[in-house]
């Protein structure tokens, strides 16, 4: 028996004829594609006609390469990096602007905002996925190339934030300070490293600025003489002391002066250096929609290595994706809060997760809740409040409870 006379005596002429219509592939326009099809469009809308001007920057020149929206290179030229902002004010046409992550790129990209260009800033960790050093060839003038041509190809090109210039104005105050601290801290370790060869013992206690005066004494009371490499490196130690206490004068005053900043230093353990480092790094809270994205920004969440095995989840220790100097400001802010906010209601709880995994461990759960907690208080423009979780509790007890009270009613009320 054939094919067709089968099919007519199981399903009838005609449902054989729908058979053998199912066996031929449709056409690519009606297959479906489980899509959501939007109405009124049956054509693919075209954007808008725009050019696409990438910048290979470098510290003192720039390669450009310019696309148009075909993918056609228009032009390619390499001018100072500090001309950019003239270049880019002269050109009419509101085209966009690409660049990579770089020191540069935030500057440039002001400049291009203030011309009327849309810009993107690539992140460094994408580029070479779209293709930027390919097959192991890169020069500027490639990579300019292959960012023009992914943004002409990209309607959506993935960009980080670009922050305002108050935001890197406090980043660059802090580092600038921090440099400092660190250079003096290693010349203070040098210098105690000689007294441990020496056999005078070694020099404890005190503060930082009294530390070259007390540190001569020590060595003259034990019937030495300091050589003179010594006494250059405590030289210097003193050079260094008004110097950082002028930067720490500066940034307790920005912080002063900042609104944000005083209300997040009414949290516990968070004074000038932390505010003012946490409200560089985020400068816009409304970027985030809760707590928990501000948490995985900063790094403060666990990684997770599951792949491969659905049944078992594999969790390891914080991501670390965030800004580090964020990170080791609120661990300071966490560790001050530990030792001097005993009774704070999240210092608490912080001891309530130490008593069972560790201090470690209970530290940095405190790091986590202090930035999410920072961030609702900046979010809602209120200071911290200890009894926040209390209050919160009692509402929902009482919501609770009348809830019930009200079902009760109904039901009596009921024939």
């Amino acid at each position: 028996m054939s094919f067709g006379s089968r099919a007519e005596k199981l399903h009838g002429h005609g449902h054989g004829q729908d058979l053998m219509k199912g066996l031929v592939p449709r056409s690519r326009g009606h297959r479906n594609s489980g899509l959501k099809q939007r109405p009124g469009r049956t054509r693919r809308q075209r954007r808008p006609a725009v050019n696409h001007i990438a910048i290979d920057l470098g510290s003192r020149e720039s390669q450009i390469c310019v696309r148009n929206s075909e993918g056609l290179i228009l032009e390619e030229e390499r001018r100072p990096t500090t001309g950019l902002g003239k270049y880019l004010a002269g050109r009419k046409d509101k085209s966009r602007v690409i660049v990579e992550s770089c020191g540069e790129a935030f500057a440039v990209a002001d400049a291009a905002r203030k011309a009327g260009h849309e810009v993107k800033v690539v992140p460094t960790s994408l580029v070479r996925a779209l293709g930027v050093g390919s097959r192991g060839i890169k020069n500027d003038v490639r990579d300019a190339q292959n960012l023009s041509q992914i943004s002409a190809r990209m309607e959506d090109l993935p960009s980080v934030h670009i922050p305002g210039e108050a935001s890197r104005q406090r980043k660059a105050m802090s580092a600038m300070r921090e440099a400092l601290v660190e250079v003096r801290t290693k010349l203070v370790n040098t210098a105690r490293s000689w007294l441990r060869t020496q056999g005078v013992g070694v020099l404890a206690g005190g503060t930082m600025p009294t530390f070259p005066g007390r540190y001569r004494r020590h060595v003259e009371k034990k019937g030495k003489s300091l050589p003179s490499h010594v006494e250059r490196v405590l030289q210097m130690i003193d050079e260094l002391n008004p110097k950082i206490a002028e930067a720490d004068k500066e940034l307790e005053a920005t912080a002063e002066q900042d609104p944000t900043c005083k209300l997040l230093m009414t949290a516990p353990g968070v004074g000038p250096v932390t505010a003012v480092r946490y409200t560089a790094a985020i400068d816009e809270a409304s970027r985030f929609s809760d707590a928990h994205g501000v948490e995985s920004y900063l790094g403060l969440i666990p990684g997770e290595n599951s792949s491969g095995d659905a049944k078992k989840r594999r969790m390891k220790g914080i991501t670390k994706a965030g800004p580090p100097r964020v990170r080791w400001a609120l661990t300071q802010a966490a560790w001050t809060a530990l030792r001097c906010r005993k009774h704070d209601p999240m210092v608490a709880w912080a001891r309530q997760i130490e008593a069972r995994r560790g201090k470690k461990v209970a530290v940095m759960a405190l790091v986590r809740k202090l930035a999410g907690v920072l961030f609702a208080m900046w979010r809602d423009g209120k200071p911290y409040d200890p009894r926040y979780e209390s209050k919160r509790k009692a509402l929902a007890i009482q919501a609770g409870k009348a809830t019930v009270g009200s079902g009760m009613t109904a039901a009596t009320t009921q024939p």
